[in-house]
């Protein structure tokens, strides 16, 4: 969450950060108004305190009526501070359901925009392969290679689920396995977190409230499934303090991943966009000085591990209408799908400096001697699986319908070159 201070001091740069994040001003108005309040509660209350404080030391020095009159005066005073101090406990409670709603502010460096149209194309890497023959989406080539099966994903799940066979299981699991490796030599620490995390883990990374409505929701035990490794990675630290000696920290994990992805995925076929999907994330807890040149950093580690496929693919600078809720700032790494003709993202990498912190309790010590601070974190896919397996499917097809399973992946597929029938 923002530093509520830096709202009290410059509301107007939060009104103008809202305008230019697409987000109305329902929650700023809300926090004011109850801060408002909650400040000249706070003041009386104090002022209560006070002269209940100074009428009590003369008390003692007082005979008969007099003495009553003040007694009685006093818990008048008593009765009232209570009615104080209760409103602002709901106060708190108002005040911070604002504050939750409320996005992070952009990096300086990121660009002004509404919507996807205007982010920036930072670079493109990779040549875009040309084909003798007309090249199928991934769902066709999938399909005819019987490695992804539809219709027992709905029939097992529902719409939006698929079940991978054979050679797509393998597969997968070669990514996941590459992924990992690779991050492991990056320097990464690797973990394997529950799937289920709990209503603290999604409002400390920011999922809840903004994007409760996109998650399963376990009602009768409430619980969450994981929307994306960083919630159970980063809140493995949720209300710690780190020396400074510690930091930086990087983790990776694979999870599966769940969103309800309400009305989207309808219009497209495939495993583009779907209710369950794998992923390997990176997470960083870092210094607060030089943290978005540690994203420059995390942004190589998921290039590496895409350039190490041999997939085309382009960097995009988000602007401030595209960005996620939390993040200060954020790179779309997007792969090329010639049978869709298309770019498709695979990661997201972002800095969502002490945005992420401030909910969670993540904090760390400059010093032994000093008040504690909190930490910036940062987190990326190092990918997404169903979008990484279809720009493999789309790029490596050949004319016969196989598919040449990349040179990185076939170590983890004992070897093997190609995908058939």
């Amino acid at each position: 969450m923002i530093d509520v201070n830096i709202i009290r001091q410059d509301p107007e740069k939060i009104r103008d950060m809202l305008k230019n994040r697409n987000y109305p001003y329902d929650a700023l108005n809300g926090f004011l108004e109850a801060d408002e309040e909650w400040r000249l509660l706070t003041d009386k209350g104090n002022a209560l305190r006070k002269e209940r404080n100074d009428v009590s030391k003369l008390i003692p020095e007082l005979k008969g009526d007099k003495k009553t009159k003040k007694i009685d005066e006093m818990r008048l005073v008593s009765d009232k501070i209570r009615e104080i101090d209760s409103r602002l406990a709901e106060l708190d409670g108002i005040r911070e359901e604002f504050v939750l709603n409320i996005p992070n502010i952009p990096h300086h460096t990121v660009p002004l925009g509404k919507d996807s149209n205007d982010n920036v194309i930072v670079g493109q890497h990779g040549v875009l392969r040309k084909f003798d023959f007309e090249p199928k989406e991934h769902y066709e080539i999938a399909e005819s290679l019987d490695i992804i099966d539809f219709e027992r994903g709905v029939k097992v799940a529902g719409s939006g689920f698929y079940v991978l066979k054979g050679d797509g299981a393998k597969l997968e699991r070669a990514l996941i396995n590459y992924m990992l490796d690779m991050h492991d030599d990056q320097g990464y620490k690797e973990v394997f977190t529950p799937v289920i995390v709990n209503r603290d883990a999604v409002i400390g990374t920011g999922q809840y409230p903004n994007m409760k409505d996109d998650m399963y929701w376990i009602e009768r035990d409430d619980l969450w499934l994981n929307p994306t490794a960083e919630v159970p990675v980063t809140n493995m630290h949720r209300n710690e303090i780190f020396d400074r000696n510690e930091l930086p920290i990087s983790y990776t994990a694979y999870l599966p991943s769940f969103r309800r992805e309400a009305g989207k995925h309808s219009d497209t076929k495939g495993i583009i966009r779907v209710h369950e999907f794998n992923k390997v994330e990176m997470v960083k807890f870092v210094h607060p000085d030089g943290s978005f040149d540690v994203l420059e950093e995390l942004r190589e580690n998921a290039e590496e591990v895409i350039r190490g496929l041999g997939l085309p693919y382009r960097v995009i600078l988000l602007c401030t209408g595209d960005m996620g809720f939390a993040a200060a700032k954020c790179y779309d790494l997007e792969l090329y799908a010639p049978g869709k003709k298309g770019w498709l993202e695979a990661s997201s990498c972002s800095c969502v400096s002490d945005f992420q912190a401030r909910r969670a309790g993540i904090k760390f010590r400059p010093e032994p001697h000093l008040k504690s601070e909190f930490v910036h974190t940062l987190n990326g896919s190092g990918l997404a699986l169903p979008r990484t397996m279809a720009a493999i499917l789309e790029n490596c097809q050949n004319k016969d319908g196989t598919v040449t399973i990349p040179e990185a992946l076939r170590p983890y597929m004992r070897g093997r070159e190609i995908i058939g029938r």
